[in-house]
């Protein structure tokens, strides 16, 4: 029990030291924000190709290592534990949006909606385990998502242009506040999901998203989700994005529509 406890106490002065001696993030990033790249009116330049890392698109909750959903998977196919990137820790359901929430993910591999090759929505494209570009110009942004070939255009300068349909995407107006880029989303359909774990929302979600450059390869992206079908306040997300560096790097074709054909009509194959 020494040894033990010993070994406990190392383990926190260890923690504590590397806690008070390591540098200040924040204040390192925030020395940086002068290298951003700008377009020729100054404005801060969001274009580029980013992607996410973590597991926030198995849960965007704080959520421990799970078994896969096919057991032959074994530890390859494991969901692994996330600290989450809700503000917070927990969305803020209704008691029967929880339920909801909690019936999804207990069958998720047959529900959400990304594993028949739907398109992800807003917020969830931005953080699943694909990249993503952003090619931006003084009147518009385009998103353009290697998942499915989503895509969706930010309008810069038609803030009272609406939506003709609802649609998987949604309707995205933006807008500049300083070196932050302001995106009003709304106009979705519900049948989106936020990740595989069957957090979910309805038609009636807006979502106000915010791309803030800490340096000229590390933006943090945050999104306030407001829907009072489903939650009883709105509430935030937060997960940094990274500038991928890789030589010649472009997005690849995941076209993902003939790899979901046979679970969604192979039952309608014709036997001889």
């Amino acid at each position: 029990m020494k040894t033990l406890g010993r070994t406990l106490l190392d383990l926190s002065l260890l923690s504590l030291v590397l806690l008070t001696t390591a540098p200040s993030l924040e204040g390192a990033e925030a020395n940086n924000t002068s290298t951003i790249p700008r377009t020729s009116d100054g404005k801060a330049d969001f274009s580029g190709i980013w992607q996410a890392i973590g597991s926030a698109h198995y849960n965007i909750e704080p959520h421990a290592a799970e078994f896969p959903p096919i057991p032959e998977l074994g530890a390859f196919g494991a969901i692994p534990a996330g600290l989450g990137i809700v503000e917070g820790g927990e969305i803020p359901y209704t008691s029967e949006a929880r339920a909801k929430q909690e019936e999804n993910k207990s069958d998720w591999l047959n529900l959400d909606p990304v594993v028949n090759c739907y398109m992800p929505g807003v917020p969830r494209a931005n953080y699943m385990p694909f990249p993503f570009q952003i090619i931006q110009s003084s009147e518009h942004l385009v998103f353009a998502y290697e998942f499915a070939s989503a895509n969706r255009i930010v309008y810069l300068n038609r803030p009272d242009f609406e939506a003709p349909v609802f649609s998987w995407m949604g309707h995205s107006r933006g807008r500049m506040d300083g070196d932050s880029l302001i995106i009003d989303v709304t106009d979705q359909v519900s049948d989106t999901w936020l990740d595989h774990a069957g957090n979910h929302h309805s038609d009636a979600l807006r979502v106000t998203e915010r791309f803030s450059y800490k340096n000229k390869d590390l933006l943090i992206y945050e999104a306030t989700l407001d829907d009072s079908n489903v939650y009883t306040r709105p509430w935030t997300l937060r997960i940094p994005l990274y500038r991928r560096q890789d030589t010649n790097m472009q997005l690849l074709e995941f076209k993902c529509v003939e790899f979901a054909e046979e679970r969604m009509y192979g039952h309608l194959r014709k036997e001889d």
